[in-house]
């Protein structure tokens, strides 16, 4: 009996945690929007960390999408040759990247490179005391610190994920139509008549938004509620890719039932 009590203890503590941080994240998402309007004025500090989280996380997000789109064509060319259609190979990895791949990789990939970055800058300016300084000069940390990289991992991950799907469709050309020698015309042709833009490609940038808000925030708000120590940063750090990893694959089957269902 003192187990399942013990348990149930447990249980009731962490749901009551977990409520507790959701409405923490909750809280720091509107004071980032209040505060936006002062981060906009300098907008140079956006525009540093844009560079920061995309154009630093370019090399990761090319060379993953080619052999991602690779794997697609290999895989696709000789599952649908059994049924002969191989033609349509180019619109199996179009609509795979472009749907699901495309911004569920990208962001899986973004909250491992940039999402565990801004946590462990925060967290390091948290533990040496730098937030406390601003706040003692009336410096807002939110406008300052949490505002610029929320926006700039807003603005950047439906850029990447639209790099990931435009250099994986190459990778399933090179070896669809390269390699393997399905015909060019039938590739490109067969992809334009069945991708639609709004079914398909707008509802992956919506998808690529939604993950990017849920990735940027969490690591935002894993690094503000960091332990001033190095072990707490180190475990803020893995707690940031893990939910961001989890609410990913989460919030994609949400969007997905509501889109293409």
């Amino acid at each position: 009996m003192n187990n399942i009590l013990n348990f149930l203890e447990k249980l009731g503590a962490s749901a009551r945690s977990s409520l507790s941080g959701l409405g923490s994240c909750t809280r720091l998402f509107f004071l980032t929007i209040i505060y936006s309007s002062d981060s906009f004025k300098r907008f140079n500090l956006t525009i540093k960390e844009i560079y920061f989280t995309g154009v630093l996380s370019l090399v990761i997000i090319i060379v993953s999408a080619f052999f991602v789109g690779m794997v697609l064509g290999l895989q696709g060319y000789y599952t649908l040759e059994k049924y002969g259609s191989s033609e349509a190979i180019g619109v199996l990895v179009a609509l795979a990247l472009v749907r699901e791949l495309g911004p569920v990789v990208t962001a899986l990939l973004f909250a491992g490179r940039a999402g565990t970055a801004i946590t462990a800058e925060i967290g390091l300016m948290k533990t040496t005391e730098q937030l406390s300084a601003m706040e003692m000069m009336a410096v807002s940390p939110i406008a300052r610190i949490v505002a610029p990289r929320f926006w700039a991992g807003m603005i950047s991950m439906p850029i990447l994920a639209t790099i990931f799907s435009m250099v994986g469709i190459l990778g399933g050309y090179f070896i669809a139509v390269l390699v393997i020698g399905v015909d060019d015309g039938a590739f490109w042709s067969q992809m334009q008549a069945n991708v639609d833009f709004h079914n398909d490609i707008v509802d992956g940038a919506i998808k690529s938004l939604v993950f990017g808000f849920a990735c940027t925030l969490i690591a935002l708000y894993q690094g503000l509620v960091a332990p001033p120590t190095a072990e707490g940063v180190s475990r803020a750090t893995t707690k940031t890719v893990v939910i961001s990893s989890l609410s990913v694959l989460g919030l994609d089957f949400v969007l997905t039932s509501f889109m293409f269902v």
